[in-house]
C-alpha cells in the first residue's frame, strides 16, 4: 500500500493531476499507520500483519 502511494504520488505531482497526488499521500498515510500497528503487535482488523 505504501509502494502503490509513493508511486500515485509521483505521478500526480510529475503530471500535474490534483487528484493523483491526494491519493497517493492518503495511501502512504494509512500504509505507514497500519505499518506501524501491526509492527508493534497490536491487532488491527483480526489481522496481526498487514503486508
Amino acid at each position: 500500500m505504501i509502494a502503490l502511494g509513493v508511486i500515485l504520488l509521483i505521478l500526480g505531482l510529475l503530471l500535474g493531476v490534483g487528484l493523483l497526488t491526494t491519493v497517493g499521500g492518503v495511501l502512504v498515510v494509512v500504509g505507514a499507520v497500519l505499518w506501524i500497528l501491526g509492527s508493534t503487535g497490536r491487532a488491527v482488523g483480526g489481522r496481526k500483519h498487514y503486508f
